[in-house]
């Protein structure tokens, strides 16, 4: 559908700033980062000090790939407040991961991040499309998840309308949908599938809901899905990015014109790409791990962290910032079977290729004798429910096997038999392997 283009009084003045004059605020901003981090927080002062760098060694953008990386068990290892580089007292929100791995990831604000977060969520919604007025369903997850919150206070310092809903309930979604009549839906792209089918199972038609652009993340999804949803739903799928330990979302967020891959709010968060296995950055256009390093951050600056998604980092298009390319995977969610890495994007690509199967699907991984076993296990469409089941997993098998490369078992249900996800993220892996 045509998109109308941002005037350019829309725009922030670094959204249009040139390269020299971004790089400079980075480097004015890193280099803050850095004595911050130093003076304030124990563990970088620490990690430092066993690298042998000082925060007065950053001359250009290039040295920070002489400081140490941060990590997720870092974090941990603080747990709970040990690397804020603020007094406690001054923190005034905190979030936190599910701990579902371990001890949670403790995130901690000042009333100035909290601005600046709502400030950056503003700027993504208006490269969404979004504008004062508009009516935005919030279906991301409120509590210590970062989504719900993160997407509400941008949304009010828009201007929007914001409608609560969070997620679960959806028969309740839908009739607020119809009821309220929303022009935006912020929701991870799986639970806007679920959505979608409920509009089918009520015997509407999804493609007539007042919806017109939905904003969705904290998932990777595939432009396989983007076509689908677009095309289930007839609205205009925009990607989002973000993570707790980093900020939330709006770290990064597409431009509904040309929806080419989130661009990175570079004044606020400086991006490399490494090689995951040697740390070693790599140049732009090179797949490898995202690592971020706050720039504006008061309460809990990170250095170097490694997101452990994998990407690229491609040149300005909408914007004077980068962008990052679709996340492929993530280091640490790779599945290794029989010597072949496989991510479930990949399988999800061709499940949505296939044309009779549903966006649903699950991959179960076991390990019934030395060899590790995968079990694919998708639907069909409720307009192919009659196909030969059979025949289409028989399909889907040799697509996964010569385009992947791996050997793997198709079980093909019908619509709804795939384990719905009513709350955050869809479980796609089941690994049932002993540890």
């Amino acid at each position: 559908m045509p998109v109308k283009q941002p005037a350019p009084g829309d725009l922030e003045p670094i959204e249009r700033a040139s390269r020299d004059e971004l790089q400079a605020l980075q480097l004015e901003r890193l280099q803050q980062t850095l004595a911050h981090a130093f003076e304030h927080v124990p563990h970088y002062r620490r990690a430092f000090e066993a690298r042998g760098v000082h925060p007065s060694d950053c001359k250009t953008l290039a040295d920070l790939a002489r400081f140490p990386f941060t990590t997720k068990a870092d974090l941990r290892a603080n747990y709970p407040f040990g690397m804020f580089a603020v007094p406690r007292e001054q923190v005034v929100r905190v979030h936190a991961s599910s701990g579902t791995t371990g001890k949670p990831t403790v995130v901690g604000y000042t009333q100035g991040d909290i601005d600046t977060w709502a400030e950056l969520m503003a700027r993504s919604l208006r490269a969404t499309g979004a504008r004062r007025g508009d009516i935005v369903h919030n279906a991301y997850g409120y509590g210590l998840f970062t989504g719900g919150l993160g997407a509400h206070y941008g949304a009010e310092r828009l201007g929007c309308t914001v409608v609560p809903m969070s997620g679960g309930q959806t028969e309740k979604q839908v009739q607020l949908i119809v009821d309220f009549k929303p022009d935006i839906i912020m929701v991870t792209p799986s639970y806007m599938q679920v959505i979608i089918e409920e509009f089918r199972r009520q015997g509407m038609d999804p493609r007539e809901m007042s919806i017109r652009i939905g904003v969705f993340g904290a998932e990777p999804w595939t432009e396989a899905m983007r076509a689908e949803i677009e095309a289930s739903a007839a609205i205009d799928a925009v990607d989002i990015y973000g993570l707790s330990e980093v900020m939330g979302p709006g770290v990064a967020c597409e431009c509904i014109e040309s929806k080419d891959g989130p661009v990175i709010w570079e004044d606020h968060f400086y991006p490399e790409i490494i090689d995951p296995d040697t740390g070693n950055v790599l140049p732009d256009g090179s797949e490898g791990e995202l690592v971020f390093t706050s720039l504006s951050k008061q309460a809990m600056p990170v250095i170097r962290y490694r997101t452990r998604d994998l990407t690229r980092l491609l040149p300005p298009t909408a914007r004077s910032m980068r962008r990052m390319g679709k996340i492929v995977g993530r280091s640490d969610d790779m599945l290794i079977i029989r010597g072949v890495n496989v991510f479930p994007t990949q399988i999800e690509e061709l499940v949505l290729k296939q044309g009779r199967l549903a966006g649903q699907y699950q991959l179960v991984v076991t390990r019934p004798d030395r060899l590790d076993e995968l079990e694919v296990r998708c639907e069909l469409l409720p307009e192919h429910a009659q196909a030969d089941a059979a025949a289409v997993g028989t399909e889907l098998q040799h697509l996964i096997k010569s385009l992947i490369g791996v050997s793997a078992s198709v079980s093909v249900g019908l619509p709804d038999s795939i384990e719905r996800t009513l709350v955050g993220k869809a479980r796609r892996v089941v690994d049932k392997r002993p540890r």
